[in-house]
């Protein structure tokens, strides 16, 4: 493997990927680090394989990259792209507001991965698993030197831009940068699946007695229904729970999270196994990895605020929009609070730049913003939409020889849309905020 690059992006998730690519296709000389065996983070190892939202108000408003990648994993998949076309407002939907999920699109994580990684291969990027960031530093020439540990070797990488993509900051942590986290973090979700379940000739009153009788007792934990109150047969088919104080920051975080996630399943299947109709079942699927909401955020040159994101703030250096109600777990489950009719809240570039930093950027989960906002900016749309703003100011950086908030706005924006994506643009009765 080289060990001299343009740009070096930390993290193979659902931001990392399309930072990469991004970058990479620019011209630039990438690498991309990630922990595991495989790319996509939570839409692959984590089991959140329902990417979302890119759509809003009957419009496209992100796209790019990440939606190549999805679509790519729907067609292969012979799946079914939701009917955009109908949200709420429209006669066509029919659902309570808070179904904004409607909008997601569910796709085949195992084909996501193999499909990312196909792409990046194409694309020039130097792929690198089994490979964590152990202290990086300034070198002579003013380039970045990465330390890293790959399956029991250290390794030196040297490059002239870093992307921090990991979810937790953690780039920005080794270089002390300012960081933000809540005393309380949000649960985490170990997805999995069981089968040989057969409840159709079953008294569902019954059944849901048999669920409450367990939360009481103690055989099971309330967090282990994810929703408390969930009716017996959506706890069967959805396997959803809580993981609290769900920490992917450090190695000692993750064991404690996977560890509890699946004692959680082991409690349910062994509750379910007592229940009529269900004495046969059995574990169909897990995931390796319990899928984490909220850790560390970097402060950026500006923060994303819950009020900015609700009132749909126009930035003058917004390079994408994100949609998503705000959307923050606790031990009693989640009570989305949506956007108001037509909002669609934007982000700025400065968001990604971490304060006081040059030659880094930060995209995903853990872009600069309050805890309120990251709830909704968390997710897997946006999370692509900053990978992706990262990755050409990033290579644009290392083509002018600057940091890349010296880039020219035009030219960053530019090459966003050359690659597909759509940069916002101040609507009609809403001007860019004065700064």
């Amino acid at each position: 493997m080289h060990d001299n690059y343009d740009v070096v992006v930390v993290g193979g998730g659902t931001a990392g990927v399309v930072a990469a690519l991004q970058s990479a296709r620019a011209g630039a000389r990438t690498a991309l680090l990630e922990i595991g065996s495989q790319l996509g983070g939570t839409m692959t190892a984590g089991g959140v394989n329902f990417p979302g939202i890119f759509h809003a108000w009957g419009r496209q408003i992100i796209a790019g990259i990440g939606w190549e990648l999805v679509e790519q994993a729907v067609a292969m998949n012979s799946d079914v792209m939701p009917d955009f076309s109908v949200y709420p407002g429209t006669a066509g939907w029919t659902w309570p507001l808070s179904q904004h999920w409607r909008h997601q699109i569910k796709i085949n994580g195992p084909l996501y991965a193999a499909l990312a990684e196909e792409a990046c291969v194409a694309a020039g990027v130097e792929l690198r698993y089994y490979e964590v960031p152990m202290g990086v530093k300034r070198s002579a020439d003013a380039c970045w030197e990465l330390r890293s540990c790959a399956a029991g070797e250290e390794r030196h990488v040297h490059c002239r831009q870093l992307i921090d993509c990991t979810g937790d900051a953690s780039l920005c942590g080794l270089l002390g940068l300012e960081r933000l986290r809540e005393d309380t973090i949000q649960p985490g979700t170990l997805w999995y699946r069981l089968e040989n379940c057969d409840i159709s000739d079953q008294d569902h009153a019954q059944l849901q007695a048999r669920l409450n009788a367990a939360v009481a007792s103690g055989q099971l934990l309330p967090t282990d229904l994810g929703t408390p109150g969930i009716a017996f047969s959506s706890f069967l088919r959805l396997c959803g729970n809580h993981i609290m104080d769900a920490d992917s920051s450090t190695a000692a975080g993750r064991t404690r999270t996977n560890i509890a996630g699946r004692q959680c399943m082991l409690r349910v299947l062994r509750f379910v196994r007592s229940v009529p109709g269900c004495e046969n079942a059995r574990i169909k699927a897990m995931q390796w990895q319990t899928a984490v909401r909220e850790t560390w955020r970097v402060k950026g040159e500006v923060i994303i605020g819950v009020d900015d994101y609700v009132s749909g703030r126009f930035w003058p250096d917004a390079v994408c929009y994100a949609y998503y109600p705000v959307d923050l777990h606790d031990c009693h489950g989640v009570k989305p609070e949506q956007l108001s009719l037509g909002v669609v809240p934007t982000v700025p570039f400065r968001a990604l730049i971490p304060a006081g930093s040059s030659d880094i950027l930060v995209a995903g989960r853990c872009l600069s913003s309050d805890r309120l906002a990251n709830s909704a900016l968390r997710v897997q749309a946006p999370c692509m939409a900053t990978g992706q703003a990262a990755g050409a100011a990033a290579a644009l950086a290392v083509q002018r020889g600057c940091s890349p908030a010296q880039v020219p706005f035009a030219e960053l924006t530019a090459l966003l849309r050359q690659h597909g994506a759509i940069v916002p643009e101040p609507t009609a009765g809403r001007a860019p905020a004065s700064e």
